[in-house]
């Protein structure tokens, strides 16, 4: 994997010297901030041992849930099914989790500081001319980022299982310990039936969770994505050293974008769907077509599908047992971004935990952990929101998504778009600029209407 030694990086620290493409390399974690302790009163201490807690999934929810549990004094169990896991994720990271989650450079493939936005008429738009020299958009391999993760969480104390989460007991008094099945992986391919008792459960095992059926949590809408990793020529690799592409269009999906992604060696292409997940062979394949000139040469060397949740879930709590990450539905529509919120996710859940236990030493309840939630919904629900009435506006219908790169040619969006993902922030709009924006917006509405009524007449 290539190392990037930088002497001088705004929130970030020096990469460590070069490593072997899929080692994982663990630095000591910083520091976060002292966790302010507000256990009720009513809540019972325990008696010779402290507060265990069971994370199953060990993607970037359940890594970030178990190392802040473990560090926090909880007996922390991590139990995930596949630990070399390669999840059909495009890989993209704003520059702050760089910085909040303490990552080391090396294990970051690709700073992209270029997009192409490309409209379903093959116009491209360039995104990225107002970012500042040290922004970037990190580009990861979820099996490097995730082994890191857990290896971390390990490293601060808790115990990392290799095993398939079955089941779970649940009990009806409000303090009795919940038990959990699971077939335990000894390296032979073959599982041992085991159980644990844990006080709580988080569950970050992803869009299928078992986790969230235990507890009745309820459906959700979903989307399957299905990713191709191209090994390219290394001329045409140059191109995608630090640029990213997006394309729209009816042909590479009805109601989300098509992607290529550079990675350490090779490109991620992919693309996704709700409305019409048995076309999804048939939109990949022109995903492929769109770039075919730039992976010409290309050799697929894995091929990857998963379901991605649209919303959350109806329920992401019950008595003991919280979702996070893709298992509570924090995957934001339009831009389908979800690791961030995982990782985030799952820390909130793990410091209301150790916040509510006094560091292990209560039992949590209910209300406890329901701060996550509370703090969760007033941090992140106005993004989900909005970025939902984009998806709603600009991917309708090729005129709309005509508009939509028409619009991102505009350095204001540019600026408002980058500032708000780098930094998961809401960044305060110019009232001027904002009009000036929506007028534009109504004008390339129209303006792309136009031409598709034109092309009908031409039989285009």
């Amino acid at each position: 994997m290539n190392s990037i030694a930088l002497k001088s990086f705004v929130g970030l620290r020096q990469s460590s010297p070069e490593k072997p493409q899929f080692a994982v390399q663990v630095k000591p974690a910083t520091v976060h901030r002292k966790l302010k302790v507000v256990a009720g009163k009513s809540s019972p201490k325990l008696s010779g041992r402290n507060l265990r807690v069971a994370v199953i999934g060990g993607g970037p929810a359940g890594g970030s849930a178990a190392e802040t549990l473990a560090k926090g004094g909880i007996e922390t169990y991590l139990i995930e099914r596949k630990m070399d896991n390669c999840k059909p994720c495009g890989g993209a990271i704003p520059l702050c989790m760089v910085g909040e989650f303490d990552l080391p450079l090396d294990i970051i493939d690709r700073r992209v500081t270029k997009m192409k936005m490309i409209s379903p008429s093959n116009v491209a738009v360039d995104i990225g001319q107002t970012l500042k020299p040290h922004e970037y958009i990190g580009m990861v391999r979820r099996e490097v980022l995730d082994a890191y993760l857990r290896e971390r969480a390990k490293e601060n104390g808790a115990n990392v299982i290799n095993g398939l989460f079955l089941k779970m007991d649940i009990s009806k008094d409000d303090n009795a310990p919940y038990v959990l099945h699971y077939s335990a992986y000894d390296g032979s391919g073959s599982g041992e039936r085991k159980t644990l008792e844990v006080d709580a459960v988080i569950g970050a095992d992803g869009a299928n969770s078992r986790v969230a059926k235990s507890i009745n949590a309820g459906d959700y809408e979903y989307a399957i994505a299905f990713q191709e990793r191209i090994k390219i020529p290394d001329d045409k690799m140059v191109y995608y050293e630090n640029l990213a592409e997006m394309y729209v269009g009816d042909d590479v999906s009805p109601d989300f974008y098509g992607w290529v992604f550079p990675k350490c060696d090779h490109v991620a292409v992919g693309t996704g769907t709700v409305t019409h997940k048995g076309d999804i062979k048939k939109f990949q394949l022109a995903t492929r077509n769109r770039a075919k000139d730039k992976i010409l040469g290309g050799k697929i060397i894995r091929v990857e599908a998963h379901p991605i949740p649209e919303h959350p879930r109806p329920r992401r709590l019950s008595g003991r047992v919280a979702l996070v990450g893709d298992a509570a539905g924090y995957v934001t529509k339009c831009s389908g971004e979800g690791i961030y919120f995982a990782a985030k996710s799952g820390r909130m859940c793990a410091e209301a935990i150790v916040e509510g236990s006094e560091n292990g030493k209560r039992m949590v309840d209910e209300g406890d952990i329901r701060k996550y939630l509370e703090k969760w919904d007033k941090t992140y629900w106005p993004t989900y929101k909005v970025l939902d009435v984009l998806q709603k506006v600009f991917y309708r219908s090729n005129p709309a998504r005509e508009a939509f790169v028409e619009m991102c040619a505009d350095e204001y969006v540019q600026k408002m778009t980058f500032d708000s993902y780098l930094y998961k922030t809401v960044a305060p709009g110019n009232p001027l600029q904002d009009l000036k924006l929506a007028i534009n917006t109504i004008g390339s509405l129209v303006r792309a209407n136009a031409i598709t009524r034109e092309m009908k007449k031409l039989g285009v």
